[in-house]
């Protein structure tokens, strides 16, 4: 399917609607009976959190999105996909990032958008800066262990 279909990938700093994503995706298509969606939301850690920044190299992370989609493309016999990452400043409750994978069956849908998922978590080039209530002075976010290992097991089941 990889020369059938072509990955949406975007980086916008706008926000976008969840449900006019899925539907641009899924509109008059007969071929799709699973779509799987994840959307990333920021919270507010405990109302600590002001906002969370996001900086990116902007063509670097489209290219690295758009490859590590391509594999997913190889991967699973999946009939649409759509990525969206936002950068820039996002308030709690704002949308950070989407994923939308469909496919004939649910299995390849699932395993796909988690494996774009753990791909986008763990390393795709985005930093985040957290800005807190307090006004202390805003850090970056370090990457987690448990990140790292969510992403390897795609991996080991190459």
């Amino acid at each position: 399917m990889t020369g059938a279909i072509k990955p949406l990938v975007k980086i916008q700093s706008e926000n976008f609607d969840t449900a006019a994503e899925i539907a641009h995706l899924t509109s008059g298509r007969h071929d799709i009976g699973a779509v799987v969606t994840f959307s990333g939301l920021c919270r507010d850690e405990a109302g600590t959190l002001t906002a969370l920044e996001i900086e990116h190299y902007p063509g670097m992370a489209a290219n690295e999105i758009s490859k590590i989609a391509d594999e997913a493309l190889g991967r699973w016999p999946l009939t649409g996909l759509t990525v969206i990452h936002r950068y820039g400043m996002i308030r709690p409750g704002e949308n950070i990032v989407l994923v939308v994978a469909a496919s004939a069956h649910r299995r390849a849908a699932f395993d796909a958008a988690s494996f774009l998922m753990d791909y986008l978590k763990n390393a795709a080039p985005f930093w985040k800066k957290e800005h807190l209530v307090s006004g202390a002075e805003s850090s970056w976010v370090e990457a987690k262990s448990t990140d790292a290992a969510a992403l390897e097991r795609w991996h080991e089941a190459k």
